[in-house]
């Protein structure tokens, strides 16, 4: 009879979804498969959303690759205090149910407190960050138009060493958004540290779902060669 009612716990309990700590490697097949980037950024943290016992979406945080957000974002002083949350992935069938919120916000709170979290959506993709914005984030407006040194597939711009400076491509613009994680009081603070400014009205627009399987900006990165006179 115990038996039967630790059998029946554990039923209703596979019933219910959570968010928990995951390694990295458990993010990987998420980032390679589902993820349009098909690439790993630096994790520091990864959080998985499991429903019914199964894993089925994954959050990533990591220390941004530009130095120059680390110290920009909130000055020197809290440049080792900036987290970027790099991939947000739930699986095809399961968009659209409000899964992905539920998992960012669950994560925020699993992080440390007096950390800065910046994070971008991609209007190459089509992503205007309701996610973000269902989580309370602060909106920072897009990011600056910018080309980089052309790079092969699958590469990141940053990898640019022997690479011809002439061969250029676009960038494409983001919306910055941020998160200031800790209680009441410090938040207070790191608002008043924050150089951003920050606006009030959030972005809207229509949000496209990618084919995971064969995944196409909605504006593609356009190359050209630089003409130096």
């Amino acid at each position: 009879m115990i038996q039967q009612q630790m059998n029946i716990l554990d039923i209703l309990s596979d019933e219910k979804k959570y968010v928990r700590r995951i390694v990295a490697m458990d993010a990987i097949p998420f980032l390679l498969n589902v993820h349009y980037a098909r690439r790993i950024p630096c994790i520091t943290d990864a959080f998985g959303l499991f429903l019914n016992g199964r894993l089925i979406g994954v959050v990533t945080y990591g220390i941004p690759a530009s130095n120059n957000l680390c110290f920009g974002l909130a000055g020197e002083e809290n440049k080792s205090h900036v987290l970027e949350l790099n991939r947000l992935v739930i699986l095809p069938e399961f968009n659209g149910k409000n899964y992905a919120s539920y998992l960012v916000s669950h994560s925020l709170k699993m992080l440390e407190n007096g950390t800065f979290v910046v994070s971008y959506a991609d209007t190459a993709w089509s992503h205007v960050g309701y996610i973000y914005q269902a989580c309370n984030f602060l909106y920072t407006g897009l990011s600056a138009n910018r080309t980089d040194v052309r790079v092969d597939e699958g590469k990141h711009p940053r990898h640019t060493e022997g690479l011809d400076n002439n061969q250029r491509q676009t960038r494409s613009r983001k919306h910055r958004y941020v998160y200031l994680v800790g209680d009441k009081r410090t938040k207070k603070r790191m608002r008043s540290q924050l150089k951003y400014e920050v606006i009030d009205k959030y972005p809207k627009g229509d949000e496209v779902h990618y084919d995971p399987d064969h995944p196409q900006a909605v504006n593609p990165i356009i190359y050209y060669e630089r003409n130096e006179e």
